[in-house]
Order: C-alpha cells, then sequence, then structure tokens
C-alpha cells in the first residue's frame, strides 16, 4: 500500500520543524516543501537531508495529500482555501488566520471539501496538557502566564496572537465553556503591535480566567494553573511537569475547617511523547473522520474570536500618539 505524501509550505523556524517530523511519522511516504524565500530553502536543505522541494505552491499540492502550512499568518487563508478546494487536507499553524472571517470561511471550505482542517495549536498536544486535563471537573478559577524574550519571529501579529493564543484555546478546552465577559489591557513596546497584554475573562460557567502573555521578559515562561472545587493542578507548559493536589472527602463528624488535612498529592503521569509528532499524528488519523476535525477547530476558531476581542479593547485603551506631548 502507498504511502502518504505530506506536504509543508514554508520552511521557516515552524515549518522546518514540521518537515523534519512528518519524514519520521509512521504511514508517510514522502515529504516535499516550497518557501518562495531561496535563504529559507537553502537553511532546510541543509538542516533536513534528502528533503524534496516544490517549484510552486501548485506544484507542492501536486504532490501531497496533506500539508502543514507554516507560512506568515498573513497568508493562511489564502494557502488554506486553495488547498483544501484542491481536495488536500490541512494543517494550519496557530493563529488560524488573522482574521475570524476568514477561519470561518476555511472551516466552510474543509466542510464543503469533506477535508480535516487542524489548527496547530501544538499546546493541546504536551504531554503535560495531556495528562492533567483529564483530572479537571469543573474549573473555577484559571491563572496563565506566557512570557518570551523578544525574538524577530512572530511579529507579524501582536503577542495576543502570537502567544496568548495559547492560553485561550487552553482555557476554552478546560472549561468546556464560552466567554461572557472580558477585560484587557496592553502595551506596545518594542514594536509597533501589543508586545505584553492581560486579559480577565468570565465564562458562562462561572470560571475566572487571568492570562498574561509578554515577548519582552527576560525568562521564558510557559505556565498554567487551574482550581477546581477539589483539585489544583499546575501545568508546566515549557518543562512538561505537572503539580497536583485533590481534596479528600472530609471524614464523618470532621470540623467544618479541617480541610487542609484533606490535601493530597495527585499523581499525574506525564509521558515524553514529543507534542509535534502526536499533532502530526492525530491529523494523519483525522483523514478518516475530518467531522472530528472540524469539531477541534471550531475551539480554535473560538480562541482566535477571543483574541480579536482582546485586541479591539487593547486597541481602544492605547492613548491617541497626536494627544501625547514630549
Amino acid at each position: 500500500m502507498t504511502g502518504v505524501r505530506a506536504g509543508v509550505a514554508g520552511v521557516g523556524h515552524l515549518g522546518s520543524h514540521h518537515a523534519r517530523v512528518w519524514a519520521r511519522v509512521p504511514g508517510v511516504s514522502s515529504v516535499v516543501a516550497f518557501d518562495p524565500d531561496p535563504a529559507a530553502r537553502d537553511r532546510a536543505a541543509a538542516a533536513i537531508p534528502g528533503l524534496q522541494f516544490a517549484d510552486s505552491y501548485e506544484a507542492l499540492l501536486d504532490r501531497c495529500d496533506l500539508l502543514s502550512i507554516a507560512a506568515p499568518t498573513s497568508v493562511h487563508a489564502e494557502l488554506a482555501l486553495t488547498a483544501l478546494r484542491a481536495g488536500r487536507h490541512v494543517l494550519v499553524e496557530k493563529p488560524m488566520a488573522v482574521t475570524p472571517e476568514e477561519a470561518e470561511a476555511m472551516l466552510a471550505a474543509a466542510r464543503s471539501a469533506g477535508r480535516a482542517l487542524l489548527v496547530g495549536q501544538i499546546e493541546r498536544f504536551n504531554p503535560a496538557v495531556r495528562a492533567a486535563l483529564p483530572h479537571l471537573a469543573n474549573p473555577r478559577f484559571i491563572e496563565a502566564h506566557r512570557l518570551a524574550p523578544p525574538v524577530p519571529r512572530g511579529i507579524d501579529v501582536d503577542v495576543v496572537l502570537d502567544l496568548m493564543i495559547h492560553d485561550l484555546d487552553l482555557a476554552l478546552l478546560a472549561t468546556r465553556s464560552r466567554i461572557v465577559e472580558m477585560h484587557a489591557v496592553g502595551v506596545p513596546v518594542l514594536t509597533d503591535k501589543v508586545d505584553i497584554a492581560n486579559a480577565r475573562l468570565v465564562f458562562e460557567s462561572g470560571c475566572v480566567a487571568n492570562i498574561t502573555a509578554s515577548r519582552i521578559s527576560r525568562e521564558k515562561v510557559r505556565k498554567i494553573r487551574f482550581f477546581d472545587r477539589a483539585s489544583y493542578i499546575s501545568i508546566d507548559c515549557m518543562n512538561r511537569t505537572v503539580e497536583a493536589y485533590s481534596l479528600a472527602p472530609s471524614a464523618p463528624g470532621a470540623a467544618p475547617d479541617d480541610w487542609m488535612t484533606r490535601i493530597r498529592p495527585l499523581a499525574v503521569v506525564v509521558d515524553g511523547t514529543d507534542p509535534l509528532e502526536s499533532e502530526l499524528g492525530h491529523f494523519l488519523a483525522l483523514r478518516d473522520d475530518p467531522a472530528r476535525s472540524w469539531e477541534e477547530c471550531a475551539t480554535a476558531l473560538e480562541a482566535l474570536r477571543a483574541a480579536e476581542a482582546i485586541g479591539r479593547l487593547v486597541s481602544r485603551a492605547q492613548p491617541d500618539a497626536a494627544s501625547l506631548t514630549v
């Protein structure tokens, strides 16, 4: 039986990782890439021996059955729509698109073509996240910090779409509830877009989330904490570790304030699976169940809608440059 042909559109930082990992995913027979930037192609060719290249995006589509799109966010929608209409299954890196309207068009095209569409929200496949989330029944409070030092990539969008969207997606997955109230602040520092932002979200379930994202930090931090009625779970997404505690039932006749004696460590076993390899393997399986991909994509779309709303709130709070005195 002939294996699946994988394609990669864009071989920058993330695209090169996709190309490298696709080559070791069981069931994949070939990996072909395209990037209009000769320097990016040369770097990828040197780093990934044997990687094949197509001469154009159209030629790439002719040589693959499914593909990863790791191009700049501004062209996600255009590339995804072309691929889906050509009958290809598509994994598009986060953020899904520049606007929710573009993302909605992508999801509609996937449904119409009967093809899988997955958004590369990589933290969903972080082994620490996958191990911890089943222990959450009804989160009441979420606190997330996603901080990074300045880097050149990702600055085509603000920090909300670049970093915060990961934790928006995780909060939506954990609460299984929609956002009903939102407050946000943020400022540009090093770029002309917002570089540090904080959002306070209230979900229909009653859960409250406080989410901070920054790309002007000295240290890299990827932590999210969940407070449930009977458990506390802290996930370090960068180090892929989990610290968790549960609240044991009160003993018969115990004092009302005995809760300190009821706190127990909760064992959460984290395996060593590679998140991107898990993501690509999951995407490969979705070819046989495209409808499931559309459901997963809908959550990513909700995260994008939340990110856009946060961006609007932050923009309205910015001072008018013309009114500032020097």
